[in-house]
């Protein structure tokens, strides 16, 4: 068996076969794992083939051919939430599992990249989008001609399988045990509502809690979403030392309406000289890993996102293979991490 190759030249199924001294469409069985029609012998020539060679088969065109790229994108409004990276930490295990490639799409809040990116995925034969939608209009999304699952949050008018978090149940868990806790001032922390279902959900939610108690305050504080910028940080201080000042007396606290908002928060807390457990009371939806470490541990509203990813993939799967079945909403319960942050003496 010959060895010699042509230098820069990137080796084919037929350069394989040639070298092995066997037939393109045995090198093809090998590739395709279709061991019981080749023998011993030839499977390790073509082996040892490969490896002289240093072949790499066309991953999307062997699943072109088969009748699927074996694509699957997920689509997010912000790769710097915590959020947003646990789920897909999921999807890219599943996709494993599964025999799919994962392709991320950074939408950066950016209405006019959703739909740029649903267009190029078109383009990239994808076979379904996990889809974590912030402003789209949903006429993008009606005209998409793969299957689509929404991870987090509803979008308008759109059917679609939806998998995320119990919002109810788990705003109630957290303003019920600040309740329960003694707070009598709470300041809810949020991004701006808009339409989104997730942030709509969680704020009616505590203003219905609250309500149901004469005595306490709750406020509900919505800022504009320019996070990272120093207009951003300065409103979230002026709210936070007001909201303060105007309760000073009273056991109070703070949520936060998810990771992003809680490091926020976190920050404008330690300017303000404010120490959570002690000064205030504070506890933040998501528990990233750094949760533990802010203070001496920030209560937090933990998601299975790992679990959304995994099922938001799942689910995409049947519908790839053809389920016909009315869409499912599967909400998973939060789990209430209790920590130092809500501990006042």
């Amino acid at each position: 068996m010959s060895t010699s190759r042509q230098v820069n030249k990137k080796p084919t199924i037929s350069d394989v076969a040639k070298l092995a001294g066997v037939g393109k469409t045995s090198v093809s069985r090998y590739l395709n794992n279709e061991f019981d029609a080749l023998s011993e012998r030839i499977k390790q020539r073509i082996a040892d083939a490969i490896k002289v060679l240093g072949y790499r088969p066309n991953q999307m065109a062997r699943s072109l051919k088969k009748g699927g790229s074996k694509l699957i994108a997920y689509v997010i409004p912000d790769i710097t939430n915590p959020y947003s990276i646990e789920v897909m930490q999921g999807l890219e295990k599943a996709c494993q599992d599964n025999g799919y490639t994962l392709l991320v799409c950074n939408t950066n809040k950016d209405s006019q990249k959703e739909k740029y990116y649903l267009q190029l995925l078109v383009s990239y034969n994808v076979e379904g989008v996990i889809f974590h939608s912030i402003k789209l209009d949903v006429t993008s999304l009606k005209d998409f001609p793969f299957p689509i699952v929404l991870v987090d949050r509803k979008v308008d008018h759109f059917s679609a399988d939806l998998v995320g978090l119990d919002n109810v149940q788990s705003t109630t868990l957290a303003t019920n045990y600040l309740v329960e806790s003694g707070f009598d001032a709470i300041l809810f922390i949020t991004q701006p509502i808009d339409n989104i279902s997730t942030r709509f959900e969680r704020v009616n939610t505590f203003k219905r809690i609250i309500s149901a108690h004469s005595v306490m305050i709750g406020e509900v504080l919505e800022l504009a979403d320019q996070q990272g910028s120093g207009q951003y940080e300065g409103k979230l201080e002026q709210a936070i030392s007001a909201f303060c000042q105007l309760h000073r007396g009273k056991r109070k606290a703070i949520i936060s309406m998810n990771g992003s908002v809680t490091l926020s928060i976190s920050l404008v807390l330690k300017r303000l000289n404010l120490i959570s457990g002690k000064d205030i009371g504070f506890i933040g939806f998501d528990d990233p890993q750094w949760a533990s470490v802010i203070g001496d541990g920030l209560t937090s509203i933990r998601q299975p996102t790992y679990q959304i990813g995994y099922c938001a993939f799942e689910l995409l799967l049947k519908r790839i293979h053809g389920c016909q079945d009315a869409p499912r909403e599967l909400l998973y319960p939060g789990e209430l991490i209790i920590r130092h942050s809500t501990l006042l003496p």
